[in-house]
């Protein structure tokens, strides 16, 4: 058995997206090679409705599945296939692009005016860039929690952890999206598939995330494993929550410009030129 070390360790950095949110991304600058088959990683979270009631309004996506997770507050969505509805805390929308959709996001916040989210972007690949479109809602009520004999719990979202497995399937790359709690002077010692890539995303605390490497990982880091078929998780005086992301690397050529991501430059000037000509949507 291979413990993953840390091939690298980074911060997420500040941006603006869409009509003018404010969020952090902790990937998707570039680098792409380093988490295929996953493509951007964006934290918003905020006190400050100015900062993300602008939201995210009508835009186009092509060969990609977008994977949101609220914290807190709601996202109301809606899109060309005529879905509308809101997600609320806890709950996560798993949206594939596919041939075409076109869909806006908008941040509500709670009662506090917090607002607290992710958004994961997942490559398609190329067998599957033009598949249909689909969207699924996942409720907070109907993602399990495993909780080991150290204590630590587990939200499994999408894949499996000790026989439970999470709500979201059938998904090509075989994805693990998991939310972990470990508590203070603990450990976690959780398996992964050779081969995948395997990235953790702290959101609370502080751990050690591989043993050669003693120094605590803090609050919006970001980390990528090397390969080996289990991360080992130790903390000290508090505890931490991050979110562990894992797939299998698809290793195919990409041609990304904005929301659409395709394999060549071709494909891509088509998807653009078929959004302007009102010729984009395959699928109603």
């Amino acid at each position: 058995m291979t413990i993953r070390t840390l091939q690298q360790i980074s911060q997420s950095i500040p941006t603006l997206e869409g009509a003018g949110v404010h969020l952090r991304r902790a990937f998707g600058f570039g680098g792409t090679a380093l988490f295929d088959p996953f493509l951007l990683f964006d934290d918003f979270r905020s006190d400050h409705p100015d900062q993300y009631l602008k939201g995210f309004p009508w835009h186009p996506h092509r060969g990609i599945e977008t994977i949101t997770y609220v914290l807190a507050g709601d996202v109301e969505h809606g899109d060309s296939l005529g879905n509308r509805g809101m997600i609320s805390s806890g709950d996560v929308q798993w949206m594939t692009a596919g041939s075409g959709i076109i869909h806006q996001e908008m941040p509500k916040g709670d009662a506090a005016g917090s607002m607290h989210g992710f958004q994961l972007w997942c490559n398609l690949p190329a067998a599957e860039k033009m598949c249909a479109p689909r969207y699924r809602d996942v409720t907070a009520a109907t993602i399990p929690t495993v909780t080991t004999a150290a204590g630590a719990t587990i939200k499994v979202i999408c894949g499996m952890v000790d026989g439970t497995r999470g709500p979201v399937e059938d998904i090509t790359i075989d994805p693990q999206y998991l939310d972990i709690t470990v508590p203070a002077e603990s450990g976690l010692e959780h398996p992964t598939r050779p081969g995948d890539t395997v990235v953790a995303y702290v959101i609370g605390g502080e751990a050690s995330f591989a043993p050669e490497e003693p120094n605590r990982q803090g609050n919006r880091s970001i980390l990528v494993f090397s390969d080996g078929d289990r991360i080992a998780v130790r903390t000290a005086a508090q505890p931490v929550r991050f979110l562990l992301i894992s797939g299998r690397p698809l290793r195919e050529p990409i041609a990304w410009r904005g929301p659409i991501v395709m394999n060549t430059e071709e494909e891509l000037q088509t998807a653009f030129r078929e959004y302007h000509d009102g010729t984009f949507l395959k699928h109603r």
